[in-house]
């Protein structure tokens, strides 16, 4: 087994990682050891009683976090027209139909959210080999096919974002930034939580979340108790 860095091991320190944190204070500790030379992304992860091999516990959807994500979000949109005039005003970065689909399927994927024109679908629908396996394929469920292109745009450019259950059961997602405010990446978690815990599936039995665990790119994982993170604690 590789040896850990002096960093990480540094960053280590003091933590218990059988105990089951506070969020204020688990945000806490991961502010202050966020020491990278970059903003360092803060994460959450989510481990589910669900089997996502069946259907009926499948869990996915989409958020919108309050204080953003503090990424910059390349968005492409697959529309003609008037509705491709609209994505353009609305921001996005990548507009097009056909010549578009022909791009991406020369592997040409230079964006990190797809959205479509329900009239688009039918040429999209060809990149579910490429976009598909890479996150990105426009879907109704989580809001990437709508006719409403501009507040599609803008919830993607504004802090949006998508979560899918992993075949371990686990769902994860960035929330935020080091830098941000403590009471913004606690609202950031919070929300995620909730639309998790409110995507829950009728399949699910017995304890949905199971363990909530936080940590930043660079820095350790931190298990929290989950009822810290319900919005009401």
């Amino acid at each position: 087994m590789a040896k850990a860095g002096k960093r990480i091991t540094k960053a280590r320190e003091g933590i218990d990682r059988e105990k089951l944190y506070v969020l204020d204070d688990a945000i806490a500790i991961l502010k202050e050891r966020a020491t990278a030379k970059f903003d360092e992304t803060i994460e959450v992860a989510m481990n589910l009683g669900v089997d996502p091999r069946h259907a009926d516990q499948m869990v996915r959807g989409v958020v919108n976090l309050p204080n953003g994500t503090g990424r910059t979000v390349r968005v492409a949109v697959f529309a003609r027209g008037a509705k491709a005039d609209e994505a353009r005003a609305a921001g996005a970065d990548i507009v097009g139909a056909e010549e578009l689909v022909e791009a991406v399927q020369g592997g040409q994927i230079d964006f990190d959210r797809a959205i479509a024109t329900p009239d688009m679908m039918g040429l999209v629908g060809r990149l579910g080999k490429v976009l598909g396996p890479r996150g990105l394929m426009p879907n109704p469920r989580v809001g990437t096919v709508t006719p409403d292109v501009t507040a599609a745009v803008k919830a993607s450019k504004g802090g949006a974002v998508e979560f899918r259950v992993e075949k371990a059961g686990i769902v994860h997602a960035g929330v935020g930034k080091a830098s941000f405010g403590a009471d913004a990446l606690l609202e950031n978690i919070r929300a995620f939580a909730d639309a998790v815990q409110k995507a829950k599936p009728t399949g699910a039995k017995g304890n949905y979340v199971q363990r909530i665990a936080v940590s930043s790119t660079m820095g350790p994982g931190i298990k929290i108790d989950p009822a810290t993170v319900r919005p009401s604690a």
